[in-house]
């Protein structure tokens, strides 16, 4: 398993599972996103994105603010720290690019939680990440509220480094199939209407 760079050919993919986990899509452009992938299947395994928000030249504060965003995992491959390595290969990103504090707004503050992200009042969030928060409320997430790390304070938990390395798809076990015997039919003794006689 291991993170890259989203390509420009996997738009249709990233937007079908943004929208199907409820994801926010607000100025989707591929290049600001991450895909996990497992390297054996190549199957695309989760994904996440940083959004670089350009702040109003005359206000105090730094030029531009980064925020953690769309982070989602695909149903199998849940609790297996693929969502985490995506967190950590966006935060390295940001701190490539010059960011000392990343923010993300989101209901699921108790998974960043883990990282290090700290929840803070949204008095102490920038301008654009202000207006960002009332907007998302209104459309996505109702309960986000605005967490925070400094770049530096980024932790993986082990439990989840391991998993990573181990990670493989899960499917609906073969016994989550519905049969006769789950309707209370005999299988052996019922008759069928349309018996074909064979």
């Amino acid at each position: 398993m291991y993170v890259r760079d989203a390509k420009n050919r996997e738009e249709v993919w990233l937007l079908d599972h943004i929208e199907s986990m409820g994801l926010d899509d607000t100025a989707f452009r591929s290049r600001d996103y991450v895909v996990a992938v497992d390297e054996v299947s190549g199957e695309k395994a989760g994904f996440g994105r940083i959004r670089v928000h350009r702040t109003d030249p005359d206000e105090d504060g730094p030029d531009e603010v980064c925020e953690l965003t769309s982070i989602g995992v695909l149903e199998g491959w849940r609790d297996q720290g693929v969502g985490a390595h995506v967190v950590e290969r966006l935060l390295e990103y940001a701190g490539d690019e010059g960011f000392d504090t990343v923010y993300a707004l989101t209901g699921e503050s108790a998974y960043l939680a883990r990282f290090g992200f700290r929840r803070i009042d949204a008095e102490q969030l920038p301008a654009p990440l202000e207006k960002r928060r009332a907007e998302k409320r209104e459309r996505i997430d109702p309960d986000a509220v605005p967490l925070a790390i400094e770049v530096d304070r980024f932790r993986m938990p082990e439990r989840l480094r391991e998993a990573f390395k181990r990670a493989t798809e899960r499917t609906a076990d073969e016994g989550d199939d519905e049969s006769a015997e789950d309707f209370g039919i005999d299988p052996d003794t019922a008759t069928y209407k349309y018996d074909t006689g064979r």
